[in-house]
């Protein structure tokens, strides 16, 4: 059986400052790679956390079908915020326990709606600690950000 990973990332330069989202795709087959897809996109102004939830929406809304995948991100704040923080946002109308609104709610409304038609497992993994497709992950959301450096 065909396995389908995500390996995402996030980089700002400024924090706020331009900043670029990377995703690594691939397919696995029986220890394969059998196809393997690389996303990148980026914005002028804005912030790591929204770089990284962007690679991670990306990675789900270019699935053309219902999909099982699971998202390795090197991102806390997404991994944490996506299997338990979001419901109970969700739950007090997309505001904090301390009654304040959730920092970049429409990027985890987005997240959260394009995780309704897939199966979806959220990893975590240390960044910059030589994990070869997390490494990967970081170069495209750094050639994502390229365009908007001055």
């Amino acid at each position: 059986m065909t396995e389908l990973f995500a390996y995402t990332d996030g980089a700002c330069s400024g924090n706020p400052g331009p900043g670029g989202w990377g995703v690594l795709m691939r397919a696995i087959d029986d220890g394969k790679i059998v196809k393997e897809r690389e996303l990148m996109g980026g914005e002028a102004d804005t912030t790591n956390n929204r770089m990284e939830l962007l690679a991670a929406i990306n990675a789900l809304e270019v699935l053309e079908r219902p999909s099982t995948i699971t998202i390795i991100t090197d991102s806390a704040y997404v991994k944490n915020g996506v299997t338990s923080w979001i419901h109970g946002w969700k739950r007090n109308g997309w505001k904090t326990s301390a009654k304040k609104p959730v920092k970049n709610a429409e990027l985890w409304r987005r997240l959260d709606q394009a995780q309704t038609r897939h199966d979806v497992t959220f990893e975590w993994v240390k960044g910059h600690a030589g994990h070869e497709e997390n490494e990967h992950a970081d170069e495209l959301a750094r050639a994502g950000m390229k365009p908007f450096k001055p």
